[in-house]
C-alpha cells in the first residue's frame, strides 16, 4: 500500500504525563489518553498524544490507527486514510486498521477498494454483521445486485431478524424496480414494529413502492402515517402530493405542494408540478406564474411544456409551436414535447407536418405507445 507522508501539527497535551516514566509505560499512558479523548470528541487533543507516541515509535498501530480515527471524525477521509495504510504496512492484519480503512473508501465512494478491504477483515471475523451489511451495501451501490443480495441473506442467516440487512433488501429492490419484492421486505418490518415505532423511512419507503405501482389509494395511507409522526417530512408530503396527483385530485395535490415550496420555495420540480395542478384546475394564469418561477430557477422541460400547454388551450397555436421546437431542441429523446407539437399541427390542419413530427421521434428507435396510437390515428385519418 502507498505510504503518504504523515501530516503535522502543534503538540499540546492539556493533562502532562509523569515524566519519569520508561518509554513503554510512556506510549501506553499516552494512547490511553489519546483514545480516551477521542470518546470525549477532543479530537485535536487526541491527535497530540498519537503525534507524541509515533515521534517514539513510528510503526505503533494504535497510535497510528488512533490517527486515522481522529482524521475519520473529522470526515477527512483521505488523511485519515493515510494512516490506516501506514499501519496495515508494518501490521496487515490489523482489524481496526481494516475496519477505519474502508470506510474511508465507502465515504469516498471507492467502492470496490472498501469491498476489497472489508473481504480481508472477514477472513478473520467471517461472521461480523457489521461488515457483512456494508459490504452488501457497497456492491448494492454498484448495481451488483447478486453479490449484494448474498451478504444480505448471509447476515439474515446469522441473525433473522436483522433490521439493517431487511431493509437493504428492500432498497435493493427497489434500484431493480422490483417494488412487489421490496414491499415483501419493508412489511416486515412492521410484523416486528407498529406504525408509531417503525423507522418513518420504511413508511415512506413502502408508500413509493404503492406509488411506483400505480396503486396510489394503498400508498396513502404509509405516506400520511409518516406525515403525522413528522409534519415538515419531505418524502412524506411528496408521495401524498404526488398519489392525489395519480388519482386525479389536482386540488388535494396543491395542498401538498405547497406545504413543500412554503419550505422549499426554489425547487422547480415542485413548482412545476404545482404548475400542472393550477392547469388541470383551468386557472392558467396560477400555473404559468408556477412554470415561469421554475424557468427563472433553471431549466426545466415540463415547465416549459406546460407553457406550450397553455398557449395552445387558448389557441395561440404558432406561439406553442414555436415553444414545442425549441423545446424539441433541448430534449430531443422525450415523447412529450412530440405528441403536443403534432397535436398544434393537427389543430391548425396540417397533419402531414403532424405526421413528420412523430416520424421524427420514432427515428430514435424509441417505442413509445402514445407516440405510436396517435401516428396510426393520423394515418387512418380517424384525427
Amino acid at each position: 500500500m502507498k505510504i503518504i507522508k504523515e501530516i503535522s501539527f502543534e503538540i499540546n497535551i492539556e493533562e502532562p504525563i509523569d515524566e519519569n516514566l520508561s518509554r513503554g509505560q510512556l506510549i501506553s499512558e499516552l494512547s490511553k489518553q489519546g483514545y480516551q479523548l477521542l470518546k470525549e470528541n477532543k479530537i485535536e487533543d487526541a491527535k497530540e498524544c498519537f503525534r507524541q507516541i509515533l515521534s517514539m515509535d513510528t510503526e505503533n498501530n494504535y497510535a497510528l490507527v488512533g490517527m486515522g480515527d481522529a482524521w475519520r471524525k473529522r470526515n477527512a477521509f483521505r488523511p485519515a486514510a493515510q494512516f490506516y495504510e501506514r499501519c496495515l504496512v508494518c501490521h496487515p492484519d490489523n482489524n481496526y486498521a481494516l475496519f477505519g480503512l474502508a470506510d474511508c473508501y465507502k465515504a469516498l465512494n471507492q467502492y470496490i477498494k472498501a469491498i476489497e478491504i472489508w473481504n480481508k477483515y472477514l477472513e478473520h471475523d467471517e461472521k461480523n454483521i457489521t461488515v457483512l451489511t456494508r459490504v452488501a451495501d457497497a456492491y448494492r451501490k454498484l448495481h451488483d445486485f447478486k453479490n449484494s443480495k448474498l451478504k444480505y441473506e448471509r447476515v439474515l442467516e446469522i441473525e433473522e431478524d436483522n433490521a439493517y440487512a431487511i431493509i437493504g433488501l428492500g432498497h435493493l429492490h427497489y434500484d431493480f424496480k422490483e417494488y412487489q419484492d421490496a414491499l415483501f421486505y419493508w412489511e416486515k418490518m412492521l410484523e416486528t414494529h407498529s406504525l408509531l415505532s417503525v423507522d418513518i423511512r420504511v413508511l415512506t419507503s413502502i408508500g413509493n413502492c404503492y406509488r411506483k405501482l400505480k396503486l396510489f389509494d394503498d400508498g396513502l395511507a404509509y405516506f400520511d402515517a409518516a406525515l403525522r409522526r413528522d409534519p415538515a417530512n419531505f418524502y412524506a408530503l411528496f408521495g401524498l402530493g404526488d398519489c392525489f396527483r395519480g388519482l386525479n385530485q389536482p386540488r388535494r395535490s396543491l395542498d401538498y405542494w405547497n406545504l413543500i415550496l412554503e419550505q422549499d420555495p426554489r425547487n422547480k420540480v415542485i413548482l412545476t408540478r404545482a404548475g400542472d395542478a393550477y392547469c388541470a384546475l383551468q386557472n392558467y394564469a396560477q400555473a404559468a406564474d408556477y412554470y415561469t418561477r421554475a424557468l427563472n430557477i433553471e431549466f426545466d422541460t415540463y415547465a416549459v411544456l406546460g407553457l406550450a400547454v397553455i398557449a395552445k388551450i387558448h389557441g395561440a397555436f404558432e406561439k406553442a409551436i414555436d415553444i414545442l421546437l425549441n423545446l424539441i431542441e433541448q430534449d430531443m429523446k422525450n415523447h412529450r414535447p412530440y405528441l403536443e407539437l403534432a397535436d398544434c399541427y393537427r389543430r391548425i390542419g396540417d397533419k402531414e407536418a403532424a405526421i413528420a413530427v412523430l416520424r421524427d421521434f420514432q427515428s430514435f428507435g424509441i417505442r413509445n405507445n402514445a407516440v405510436n396510437d396517435l401516428l396510426e390515428r393520423l394515418i387512418l385519418l380517424e384525427w
